[in-house]
């Protein structure tokens, strides 16, 4: 049978029990109050879902609080949503999803915004440790979104010199566990302050950083039990245990997704793609996650967040 013939993706009635089973495996409970009582009363023969808690009076359904809320859409459309951002190893585009889904492309276009949002993890906890092995890398995608210089007469200017390397490009930071978890960061520019930081606030200091030659790390690399580096102007891409090629690896699963499948995304929403990329990572079949697993887990994180769309003039915050 396959999976999307599930009844939680066609039926409304058993997509609530489905999300309800992940999000409240002991039982109801109040997103306004916190209230596990218990005693709350269902209101589901009136609609669907609908509770009313004891303690606070106040009515909710297992969508309250989380990235869900007010989305006027079938709870079981917005499932098949979620496993198909989750099963598809660089994504679906918007314009695939309102067609499957057949719902309108600005309705598909929030809501995999909102699956996007759950998928960000915020994990603080340091990587690596002890034996471990954290590669770190930066990469640049597409322009930055500054306002050009203009002329005295009132025209953009235009530079008669060939630009090459990172500038005016967007700088993204990627750190990658070997055997684990992937953290990337998109940074405003990417220089030794920047890297330093990212680089010594999420690495444990017992873990062996691995880079390529580039000149950002060599100074921060100072803080760990070990910091080692392959010349790849010299043609060398691996020395023993050296090398940086994990985080190169997702680099190109990134740059894929990005130009195959989604083409265009705006600077300012540029890490929410990274949190689903990220996501995937994390959770992808060599560490014994599968589609559906990857799925619920996924569904785990859209509680405790919101997304909102004020509309042309204010951008979703």
């Amino acid at each position: 049978m396959s999976v999307l013939s599930k009844p939680y993706f066609h039926d409304e009635a058993a997509a609530f029990a489905h999300l309800e089973g992940i999000l409240w495996p002991e039982g109801p409970v109040c997103p306004h109050c916190g209230s596990v009582s218990g005693k709350h009363y269902d209101l589901r023969k009136t609609r669907l879902g609908l509770r009313k808690c004891s303690d606070c009076r106040k009515q909710f359904t297992v969508k309250v609080g989380t990235v869900f809320e007010s989305a006027h859409l079938p709870l079981s459309k917005m499932l098949q949503a979620v496993y198909l951002m989750t099963a598809s190893k660089k994504g679906i585009s918007a314009h695939q999803l309102h067609r499957v889904l057949e719902v309108q492309y600005k309705t598909a276009w929030f809501l995999a915004h909102r699956i996007r949002e759950a998928m960000r993890d915020g994990s603080l906890a340091p990587m690596g440790g002890a034996g471990g092995v954290v590669e770190a890398d930066e990469t640049y995608f597409g322009k930055t979104e500054v306002q050009p210089t203009l002329t005295k007469e009132g025209k953009p200017y235009k530079s008669r010199r060939r630009k090459f390397g990172p500038a005016g490009k967007r700088a993204v930071i990627a750190l990658v566990e070997r055997g684990g978890s992937v953290r990337t960061f998109h940074a405003e520019k990417a220089n030794k302050v920047t890297v330093a930081s990212i680089v010594s606030e999420n690495i444990d200091r017992e873990t062996s950083l691995y880079t390529d030659e580039s000149a950002l790390y060599p100074e921060v690399g100072k803080q760990f039990a070990d910091h080692a580096s392959v010349r790849h102007s010299a043609d060398e891409y691996v020395r023993g245990d050296v090398h940086a090629n994990t985080v190169e690896g997702y680099f190109s699963i990134f740059k894929r997704g990005m130009k195959g499948v989604y083409q265009h995304c705006s600077e300012k929403h540029l890490h929410r793609y990274l949190a689903e990329f990220d996501f995937r990572y994390n959770h992808r079949s060599a560490l014994g996650c599968e589609d559906q697993e990857r799925s619920a887990r996924a569904l785990k994180g859209i509680s405790g967040k919101r997304l909102k769309y004020q509309g042309p003039s204010e951008p979703m915050q």
